[in-house]
């Protein structure tokens, strides 16, 4: 099959709409990754609570991202679109992760930092908000940015459960016009256009973060 350059100006419309859906679930479930995460890293120091946090994450963890998008998106009810299907299982799938992230940052607050707060009788939401949660997450946003990328590139999963991202725009493509050179090809560029930057982005943050 050789290249028909005619053919692939003419899909790059397509697949620019598939790559702005695929930036826009990947930002907002990377955002309730973020906050879920914080949270479940928060309920796994209660006691009790904590317990069952922990089985529910090592479940997901466990389990295949494209089994949990498939499952849920069929239990879904059906006036809940897939993009929403989509972006919540991405955050919940990488928010099991991201709460292991933050646990380690704030594992990773000196014992005399805790020390001072109780000698200075500070309000748990001072101790939190003001002592440990600023360290902890200044610690580890390097790698809050990794997951990112790899949320990113689990992005075509979507394409399971019908979401109009990259991949299924390639697909359709595809199918429509039997050739799938152009169109995956350009999926592969598209996706490096936007990781590249993205990880040289974050190593400068590794790096600047490195001596914190």
């Amino acid at each position: 099959m050789t290249w028909d350059w005619e053919f692939t100006g003419k899909i790059v419309p397509d697949l620019l709409d598939g790559l702005v859906v695929t930036v826009q679930a990947t930002l907002l479930g990377y955002v309730l990754a973020l906050v879920l995460g914080l949270a479940v890293a928060l309920a796994r120091r209660v006691p009790v609570l904590g317990t069952a946090v922990f089985a529910v994450m090592e479940f997901i963890r466990c389990t295949p991202l494209l089994v949990q998008l498939v499952f849920v998106f069929y239990l879904a009810p059906s006036y809940v679109s897939a993009f929403t299907v989509g972006v919540a299982v991405l955050g919940v799938h990488y928010a099991a992760y991201t709460a292991e992230v933050y646990r380690s940052g704030i594992e990773g607050v000196p014992p005399g930092q805790w020390e001072a707060c109780r000698a200075l009788s500070l309000p748990a939401h001072r101790t939190w908000g003001a002592v440990v949660l600023p360290q902890a997450v200044r610690k580890v946003i390097p790698a809050l940015g990794n997951y990112l990328i790899a949320m990113f590139k689990d992005t075509p999963l979507l394409f399971a459960i019908t979401v109009g991202e990259l991949m299924y725009q390639a697909s359709r493509i595809g199918g429509v016009h039997f050739r799938y050179l152009e169109a995956m090809t350009l999926v592969g560029l598209f996706f490096l256009l936007v990781s590249v930057p993205s990880a040289i982005i974050i190593r400068q943050l590794e790096r600047r973060y490195a001596a914190v």
